[in-house]
Formats: C-alpha cells, structure tokens, sequence
C-alpha cells in the first residue's frame, strides 16, 4: 500500500508473508497467560467504583510510584490530557521539550481540551535544564498566559528512548517547584527506565505532582494507562475522564491484564534492551546508515539514511514489501522498536533485509 500522507502512521499491508514488526512497542499481541488473567478477572463497574479488580490495580499503582491515589484510563494521551486538565486553567502555559508527545503526537489536545498553549525547551535526547524553565516562565504580566506546569518524558521517545539523568530531572522539578509550578511526568515508558537504570518506580516518581505511565507499550497488554498524583489531583481526573469519556464498565478485564504484567513483563524487558542495542550495532555497520549505540539507551533504534540510499518512506515501503514494518518519523530517519513480539531471529531477519536493502538502493 503506498501511502497518500507520507508523515502518518500507517496500517501496513505488507506482500511478504513473514512479517516482522518493528513499529511500536504497542502492536504486541496478549499472550495465552495474560489472557487467561483477564478471563479470570473478577469484574464490577469502574464507574460506580466497584470493579475489584481496577482497584486493585490503582491502589497497586498508587504504592509502587508512592503517590496517594492513582486512575486508570484507556490510553497514554488521556493519562496526559487529563494530568495537564487537572493543573491547569485556559490560558495557562506549559514548559515542555519541543520534541515531547504531548507536542507532536496528542492531536493538539493541550489546546483542544484544557486551553493551554506550550512554552517550548530545546536540548539534544529530549531534555532540558533548570535554566531552561528560569528562561521560560512567563513574568507576571497582563499581556502573557501564566506559565503553570513543566512536563517531562522519560523514557523521551524522539529522543531515542532516552533516559533522563537522574539528578538533572530532580533539579529540573526542584526549580519548577521553587517557581510555584507544577510538574508533570510523561513516564508512558517508564518502565523502561526503571529497568534500565539504579532507581526504582518511586524514585522516578518522586520529583512529580502527577506520573503517566502505559500498559500497552513494552509490557504487552492490549490498552490501557494510569496516572497518579495526589488524592486532590486524582478526584479531578476522575471527573474530568468522564467528562473527556474515558470512562469505562466492566474494566477489570484490561486492569487483570496490567496486573499480570507488572508481575511477568516488566524485568523481561531487559532482553528488549538487549535486542536494541544489537539492532543498533548491526545497523551501524551498514553502508549509508548511521546509528548511535551509545544513545541507544532502552528499546527504541533510530538510525539515520544517507540521501544516496534515498529517503525515509521510500526505504520504509521497501521494508514492508519485504515484511519489515517500520515507521519513518522524520525525512531522513527510520525508527525500529523491539518488544516482547519478537525473537532475536526476528531482529536478525530484519538486520539482513535492511542491509539487502540497502546494498541495491545504491547499486
């Protein structure tokens, strides 16, 4: 299928019938045991408040990131959305990196939904500095919006799935708070990060006023996000996630399956780390590509084409006539994610047909 928008995200059909899928990290499919979990769910009404099984899993959320309360909620973009609706008025100013996901992939929704405009950092991997938000607050003044939450990323998704420097981003929420602003933590793969580094979930989450955080990216499940943040914040992201219909009924049956992946899926996640840093190796030893293993922190492999092998979605349409799914996020890059779908067979198929690949684009 050769795509009309080129920048989009696609649904691939691909004419190999091997396919391997490098896209995300989300096109991972249940497995038989995380199936069984969600069967076994015992079940209520999350709108009324009484799924047991939602509960149980806020209340375990709550805990693992030291919070006081926690939501679930269909997706990472409502988990964000509604963080950013709870802190925030029309007409307020969030400080966040330019390459965020809550800039380019969340559909405007800042403005959409809480009437908020961005106040745009810059800084190579995704992140920013204590100076940065000095720069970036707004003066108390009539003729500026009033600059009111700082938000973050981590692990940062264009940034590579770059992990934060730990005592960079303390200071970075230091300085916010100092300044009478809120923070906030896109932590939709966090989990990465806790895996990857010496700090733990409550670590991590410390420094923030409210923490997202994905089920359905690196952990396997089908859909499903949390947010946490203190029981104040929580009760209006409640209220707000009605309003915003995100609210659900029998829910338990997804909350059964992120149960049993923060018991099952989380530490494997290593073995992904694994397969991305020989992804990166690999692809770095091709005439015309460029990827930096040293930046290739967790799951997520960017790497570079030279304009001699052509572009970004001509090389991505090769890919997936040859059963490689890929997504081209900028002209001249390509991004591959490795997740619990694929064996190391799987990433050194991939490696051999984007090195055919690229052999005879230049031949």
């Amino acid at each position: 299928m050769v795509p009309q928008n080129e920048s989009c995200m696609l649904t691939i059909i691909p004419m190999a019938e091997q396919i391997i899928d490098l896209r995300s990290d989300t096109v991972t499919q249940p497995t038989e045991e995380m199936r069984q979990a969600m069967m076994d769910a015992p079940l209520g009404d999350d709108v009324w408040g009484d799924d047991p099984t939602v509960n149980l899993l806020q209340e375990r959320c709550a805990s693992l990131f030291g919070k006081e309360d926690a939501c679930f909620v269909p997706s990472g973009t409502m988990a964000n959305q509604l963080a950013i609706r709870c802190q925030t008025q029309p007409g307020d100013e969030i400080i966040v990196h330019k390459e965020s996901h809550i800039v380019w992939y969340e559909a405007g929704g800042a403005a959409a939904l809480s009437g908020c405009t961005f106040a745009l950092a810059s800084g190579n991997r995704g992140f920013f500095t204590s100076d940065d938000v000095r720069a970036l607050i707004r003066v108390d003044d009539a003729h500026f919006g009033n600059s009111k939450l700082v938000s973050l990323e981590n692990t940062h998704n264009r940034g590579g799935g770059s992990i934060w420097p730990y005592e960079q981003l303390v200071d970075v929420c230091e300085t916010a708070h100092q300044l009478q602003l809120r923070t906030h933590l896109d932590g939709a793969r966090i989990w990465h990060a806790i895996v990857e580094s010496s700090h733990d979930a409550r670590s991590w989450a410390q420094p923030f006023d409210t923490l997202s955080a994905c089920f359905s990216k690196g952990l396997g499940c089908p859909v499903g996000s949390i947010l946490v943040g203190n029981k104040e914040t929580i009760a209006l992201a409640r209220r707000f996630r009605k309003m915003f219909g995100g609210t659900m009924r029998q829910t338990g049956i997804l909350a059964g399956a992120a149960l049993y992946a923060l018991d099952h899926n989380v530490h494997r996640l290593t073995e992904d780390h694994s397969n991305a840093k020989h992804l990166a190796t690999s692809l770095n030893q091709i005439e015309g590509l460029s990827c930096d293993v040293q930046t290739t922190d967790t799951n997520l492999v960017f790497f570079d084409i030279d304009r001699s092998l052509g572009d970004g979605p001509t090389i991505c349409r090769t890919l997936w006539e040859n059963g490689i799914l890929a997504e081209t996020l900028d002209p001249q890059r390509i991004r591959f994610v490795t997740h619990l779908g694929l064996t190391h067979s799987d990433i050194e198929r991939a490696i051999e047909v984007t090195a055919d690949i690229c052999q005879h684009a230049t031949n």
